[in-house]
């Protein structure tokens, strides 16, 4: 893991975006927010670049916006 701040900030940021798209995708019986929040919140502890982080980070907190799902 990588202890750079940006880094641990970067993953702070996704991973409250994440908690936040698990429980509005789990009351709302939702399923694209729901993976997605799911995704947002592990996915920094497999991906130690911050350049390929952000880039991941940014398309999985839009997704949901564009993929209509029930």
């Amino acid at each position: 893991m990588n202890l750079e701040p940006n880094y641990l900030m970067a993953s702070m940021f996704f991973g409250c975006f994440g908690a936040a798209y698990f429980l509005y995708g789990k009351r709302q019986g939702q399923a694209v927010p729901l993976i997605c929040g799911i995704i947002l919140t592990v996915f920094p502890y497999f991906i130690t670049d911050l350049k390929l982080m952000i880039p991941i980070g940014i398309l999985l907190i839009i997704a949901p916006a564009f993929i209509r799902g029930s």
